[in-house]
């Protein structure tokens, strides 16, 4: 239950407060994207991009950061140009990290943990970004797993995404969300997407095919008192899809020039789409904004349907 404390620790953007008090359709955006997946200037040109399908599909967007240990649920255009050009000097923000930035004062590009943390604290149930975290490579002995996947067993917000990160041992990562109760939902597939891949192999359980019969979906987890969120996966449009064999191997390099360099923790997924940017000759940014479009486009979609079957409920007063 979000309490009074809480609630004066979070500022919605205007636009946003507005639309969620009538219960219009707000969808939920990330700032690691900004900060830390992409260079200057093509984060802010894809932030803004990523905000603009939003509202062509009848949605309002709402980045997520922290701001002078503020929780923020939609920025002004300052804002996101300051985080943008900032880049990775703004420090990545987990849910572990939350109350340390607001206690000091700080900012923190959110990851998808933290942006659920702060969309849920608004009242906005739908979210969308590129890939969410998971088991990386190699955890038997890194113990190297997303704090995303614990946050999708207790905060009831969608994620919208195509699957999880390609660098990450995706069986893993869906086993962990199985034994989390996580519903792991194809979007007109039966198989998990691979980001930048539409299949990775792995069958899926569940499948909707439209807006409307995903939007029932989170109607029915939530009215059932599930108390999680879910993942709706979204496979990388067909026509920007990479091939297979290409993406695998400049994974695989990336994999072994971190291992070589030391690089783990909260610094490997930013090493490793940088490398993986450098290695496909940009191919892979490019298609990494594609399928963060196609995502936003879906998120709206929904949460338009969502919106339709439910009672306002934003939390921004």
């Amino acid at each position: 239950m979000v309490g009074p404390a809480a609630i004066r620790l979070l500022d919605c953007h205007p636009e946003v407060a507005a639309a969620l008090a009538v219960g219009a359709p707000v969808v939920a955006l990330e700032s690691t994207i900004i900060a830390h997946g992409m260079p200057w200037p093509h984060n802010l040109e894809a932030a803004q991009r990523v905000e603009a399908e939003v509202r062509r599909h009848g949605a309002v967007p709402a980045t997520v950061a922290v701001l002078g240990g503020r929780l923020k649920a939609g920025l002004s255009a300052p804002q996101m140009e300051a985080l943008a050009r900032g880049g990775a000097s703004t420090p990545k923000a987990s849910r572990r990290d939350l109350a340390a930035l607001v206690a000091r004062g700080a900012d923190g590009a959110t990851t998808v943990a933290a942006t659920m943390i702060v969309a849920a604290l608004a009242g906005i149930r739908v979210f969308a970004t590129g890939g969410i975290g998971g088991v990386h490579r190699g955890a038997a002995s890194s113990f190297d797993i997303s704090a995303d996947l614990l946050e999708l067993a207790q905060t009831p917000v969608a994620v919208v995404c195509a699957g999880a990160k390609s660098i990450l041992d995706l069986g893993l990562t869906l086993e962990v969300l199985e034994t989390q109760g996580v519903p792991v939902v194809g979007y007109g597939t039966d198989t998990l997407p691979a980001f930048y891949v539409r299949d990775s192999g792995f069958s899926l359980q569940q499948r909707v095919d439209n807006p409307e019969d995903a939007a029932r979906l989170l109607h029915a987890q939530w009215a059932l008192g599930l108390k999680g969120g879910l993942v709706l996966a979204n496979p990388i449009p067909r026509e920007h899809e990479m091939p297979r064999a290409r993406i695998d191997a400049a994974i695989e390099l990336a994999l072994a020039e971190g291992q070589a360099q030391g690089i783990h923790g909260k610094a490997s997924t930013p090493f490793l789409l940088a490398r993986l940017a450098a290695l496909t000759g940009g191919d892979s940014l490019a298609a990494n904004i594609a399928l963060v479009l196609n995502n936003a486009r879906l998120a709206a979609q929904v949460a338009v349907a969502y919106a339709a079957q439910l009672q306002p409920h934003g939390h921004c007063g």
